[in-house]
């Protein structure tokens, strides 16, 4: 007995359409493009400015942020001048160090006036964050 299609084979059909190959082809990269969890770093980028004599801080010490755009971070969340100067009292009371990641395209005036109200607040220790060549 034969089948229709093996006779349709044998007689006209001499080549096979790929187009519901490439639909389901296509399908496919659309469910895993739709499935597949994307990873998200957490943290604000910063493009940190790059030192040759920098040195690495091996204690512990309050990150606070300075984005391109001059916005204030700790701990990832936006803070204003007051809600740090606030912070940074406590920080000097417990004599803790404080580090300055600020963004290359972040103006200089912005990071120097972090660095002022910690150093007239009490602290010590103010470091600024670099890319070491």
């Amino acid at each position: 007995m034969r089948f229709k299609r093996h006779i349709e084979l044998e007689h006209g059909l001499r080549q096979i359409d790929i187009a519901p190959l490439v639909d389901v082809i296509f399908q496919l990269l659309i469910f895993f493009m739709l499935t597949s969890s994307f990873i998200i770093p957490s943290g604000i980028r910063v493009n940190l400015p790059k030192a040759v004599t920098s040195q690495m801080v091996k204690s512990r010490s309050l990150e606070v942020v300075v984005s391109g755009e001059n916005v204030i971070y700790i701990d990832s969340r936006v803070v204003t001048i007051q809600e740090l100067k606030s912070i940074l009292k406590g920080l000097a009371a417990h004599n803790q160090p404080l580090l300055i990641k600020a963004d290359r395209r972040a103006q200089l005036g912005r990071v120097v006036e972090i660095w002022d109200m910690a150093r007239n607040l009490g602290l010590s220790q103010v470091n600024i964050a670099t890319f070491q060549e």
